[in-house]
């Protein structure tokens, strides 16, 4: 009989239709202290206590294990260039984790416990029950243990409109919020709407190609392509293997469009965003939020890797939270110190009279708070009022429109929502005016919440504390971005000017122009009449100006003084065009067939390969560029090729594939096939059976070394526990068990009385090789037999699947690793007829 088998995710979740507002509310119960036995991890203060109740009676829960010692960012904060405040604290800040966590993850792999590590809060996410808690308690160099929490976000009744207008003139219609803050004032009394200034969220995604929002996308090539690298992260890879952004739910489009839409619905339509998939769906977790916390101050690629610290944005807005917890305040700080402006929700919990019903990390001290208020200028009775349940602190620390607010949505619509979480995001694109406008204040967090504090209008009510200047009902009052600019020290210079064809005369849109000085480089984009206008501190630059079709040009040595105004335009020369041709070979060096090949930052049809791996891309322009080759589904192990392409005539390549890795850096590639026949039984039998083997040797996976692996009838090497149950193959990586495996031929088998597994050992100490062999196992699904074995290296580390006879070509089963919490893997296959008799594929560990 099939065991029940414990939930996975078999692909990105079901996407919501609900319409959200609001900051999120936490949703973890909250429990009631008991008196702890002497020997219960609840006896420590260390533990929270929804953690102690939730691993009391033999349970086990996902939790977050704190360690004491937090890294020092002062050099980061005496950093001025906001480039290198970001690259300072990233620095420490991962050293710190990885000198200080060493300790602790060698004490978790030693004893098989899975692990992810955050360096942005110096903590460690293990799963577990009582028995572990208690062990990591008695640590010295453990501060607490956290259940991890999920924040629900919040359904409302909203309005759907269809899509409006994409573009900002004087006669654009506003949305209130936006006439209410003084922003359309310092678009048309400052000229500024953002321009140079990178915004975030941390949200639930957004449809990057909204026409209010894909203008501004710092993803968007300005050729009808998108580089998603370094601009979009989605850490629980709810919007599939593509890395291609998606909002599942519609609130991180809304707060997107507060911030940045175009069409009169954002507070700054001329900054650029980018986004942190903090939450998978309808709510968000504490280990999506950490990753994410981590991406917003050094942002990778579509993997998760190379940081670049250099590319965080400016400010991040955050319309989420719930409860009284301490948690996240470690990211707060430390954006902080790297000079990123954070916004909260102060929460939704609200009645309209209680006090202290503000929810962090809002509620935190060193968190910027934003109640809500609505249009007759009443505050919203869902918002939190202070002294912070947390701290004490006064809270909110500002207010902002949060009722019947207009904004983006997914299919290109736009809904009407309620919400702190509606309120927050108006903050953040403030900020982002007021930094375009005052650059001298980038990245001096204290100086501009002041200015957003002095800026405010001020309302009196006193009734749950503070004084009618400041109070915990408002705050420092009401948000007038207005009266912040105009108090702000400008301390720039403004350049402008118009960029066109020097051939036509015509104006060029789409042209990045940036501008360089010892501090850093701010970059804005011509619009569509050629024009672009930047705010810069007083020194001296060096101006770009470039773009698909023309060549670069360049200004350097430009003197700026306070307060000038120097208008510089910029003609630009139209370059020749090429054919490039090529061929493609996969992993093998033989043709490969139906690639893509793309020409990143070309505005250009991509090109698929023939029969014979052959590709023409007929007209390119002069250049420098990145050719991008990804290889047909199912990619197996080919990787994805990134190759510099320079075009000065007509060019031809010849591109081989990379090994295909995962996130650890492990590869795989197909293998000569040399069959290695058992010699020593495993006692298995029957349907769901697992069996604990000594190795000959150590065995490592994902960095962690193994003298023992559980062996199951479903074709899987097991390397934390036996477990039972596991029929049901998935896609990998996938949430819940069996994790830290090895899934030669993952699928529902049985063995009979002619089946059979066994092991072979080969070689001499050093050069050794562990086979674990299963022999005509049964296929549930149509009783067809499959034999196929997992090959150990001890001299490489090396593991190696081998198929004698596959019915099917495996269609049915997964074949791949993964890692020990079920967020790294290498997956050859899925489901996908793909496999041959008599093939195989080895498995090369990684250097991480």
């Amino acid at each position: 009989m099939h065991l029940p088998r414990p939930f996975r995710r078999r692909g990105p979740a079901a996407w919501a239709a609900a319409a959200v507002t609001a900051a999120a509310l936490v949703t973890a119960p909250q429990f009631a202290a008991a008196s702890p036995l002497p020997s219960s991890p609840q006896a420590s203060a260390k533990v929270d206590p929804a953690l102690a109740a939730a691993v009391a009676g033999g349970g086990e829960a996902t939790f977050f294990v704190v360690l004491k010692d937090q890294a020092d960012l002062t050099t980061a904060q005496r950093k001025r260039a906001h480039g290198a405040k970001a690259q300072a604290a990233f620095k420490e800040l991962r050293a710190h984790a990885e000198r200080t966590q060493k300790s602790l993850t060698s004490f978790l792999d030693e004893r098989k416990v899975g692990h992810q590590d955050f360096w942005i809060a110096n903590t460690v996410q293990v799963s577990g029950g009582a028995e572990l808690v208690a062990e990591l308690t008695k640590r010295s160099d453990v501060a607490r243990v956290v259940k991890e929490q999920h924040y629900e976000l919040d359904d409302v009744n909203t309005t759907t409109t269809a899509s409006g207008t994409t573009t900002d003139t004087a006669e654009t219609p506003v949305e209130w919020g936006i006439r209410d803050i003084g922003a359309d004032k310092v678009w048309s009394q400052f000229e500024n709407r953002g321009e140079g200034i990178v915004i975030a969220n941390i949200d639930s995604g957004v449809q990057y190609d909204h026409p209010d929002l894909v203008a501004n996308y710092r993803g968007n090539n300005g050729d009808g392509s998108f580089t998603h690298d370094y601009n979009w992260y989605d850490p629980s890879g709810q919007c599939g293997d593509t890395g291609t952004p998606c909002d599942n739910n519609g609130h991180g489009t809304h707060t997107m469009g507060t911030m940045a839409g175009a069409g009169g619905i954002g507070v700054a339509p001329h900054a650029r965003w980018i986004a942190a998939k903090g939450c998978e769906s309808r709510s968000c977790s504490d280990a999506s939020l950490l990753a994410s916390g981590q991406w917003i101050l050094a942002p990778t690629d579509s993997n998760g890797e190379n940081p670049r610290p250099e590319l965080a944005p400016h400010i991040v807005n955050n319309s989420w939270g719930g409860g009284r917890t301490t948690f996240y305040q470690d990211i707060v700080e430390a954006w902080n110190a790297a000079g990123i402006f954070e916004a909260f929700a102060a929460g939704n919990a609200g009645d309209g009279r209680t006090c202290s019903t503000t929810e962090a990390p809002g509620a935190q001290a060193p968190a910027y708070g934003v109640g809500a208020y609505d249009s007759t200028g009443a505050i919203a009775a869902f918002s939190g009022f202070g002294p912070s349940p947390v701290d004490g602190s006064m809270k909110p620390n500002i207010s902002a429109p949060g009722v019947a607010i207009r904004s983006a949505w997914p299919g290109s619509t736009h809904q009407t929502s309620n919400g702190t979480s509606m309120a927050t995001p108006h903050v953040a694109g403030a900020v982002a005016l007021l930094w375009s406008a005052a650059p001298a204040l980038i990245g001096d967090i204290d100086r501009t919440r002041a200015l957003l504090n002095q800026g405010a209008r001020d309302v009196d009510d006193t009734h749950c504390g503070g004084t009618p200047s400041a109070n915990n009902v408002w705050g420092e009052g009401k948000l007038d971005i207005l009266a912040s600019v105009t108090k702000a020290p400008k301390e720039a210079a403004t350049v402008s000017g118009t960029v066109t064809d020097r051939a036509t005369g015509g104006p060029l849109g789409d042209i990045t122009v940036s501008a360089t000085d010892a501090s850093g480089t701010r970059t804005v984009t011509s619009g569509s009449d050629g024009g672009y206008r930047l705010n810069l501190v007083p020194g001296t630059y060096d101006f770009t100006f470039s773009g698909y079709g023309y060549g670069t040009t360049r200004i350097d040595g430009v003197v700026l003084a306070d307060d000038q105004k120097l208008t510089q335009d910029a003609p630009l020369d139209p370059v020749p065009h090429h054919s490039v041709t090529g061929t493609v070979l996969d992993v093998t060096g033989k043709p490969l067939a139906r690639a893509t090949v793309r020409v990143t930052g070309a505005p250009i049809a991509a090109a698929t390969s023939g029969a014979d791996g052959t590709f023409t891309l007929p007209r390119v322009a002069e250049g420098t560029y990145t050719l991008d080759v990804t290889p047909a589904a199912p990619a197996l192990c080919n990787g994805t090729a990134g190759a510099d392409l320079t075009v000065d005539g007509a060019e031809t390549t010849t591109i081989r594939l990379p090994e295909r890795t995962d996130a650890f850096g492990n590869s795989c590639a197909p293998a000569a096939y040399a069959w290695i026949k058992g010699t020593d039984k495993v006692a298995l039998s029957g349907d769901e059976d697992a069996r604990t083997i000594p190795l000959p040797f150590w065995v490592s996976l994902y960095g962690v070394d193994y003298n023992s692996a559980s062996v199951t009838t479903n074709g899987l090497v097991n390397f934390m526990a036996p477990r039972l149950g596991d029929y049901d193959n998935t896609a990998l990586p996938a949430t819940g068990k069996p994790d830290g495996i090895a899934a030669a031929f993952w699928d529902d088998l049985v063995l009979d009385k002619k089946s059979s597994v066994m092991t072979a050992t080969t070689g001499k100490t050093g050069t050794r090789k562990f086979a674990i062999v299963w022999n005509d196992a049964v296929l549930v699904s149509d009783r067809s037999r499959v034999t196929f074995e997992v090959v150990f290296e001890e001299a490489t580390g090396a593991l190696t699947f081998q198929y004698r006879t596959v019915p099917g070509n495996g269609a049915g089963a997964t074949v791949g690793i993964e890692n020990q919490t079920g967020t790294d893997a290498l997956l050859y296959s899925y489901d996908q007829a793909v496999l041959t008799n008599g093939s195989a594929i080895r498995f090369a560990q990684g250097a991480k």
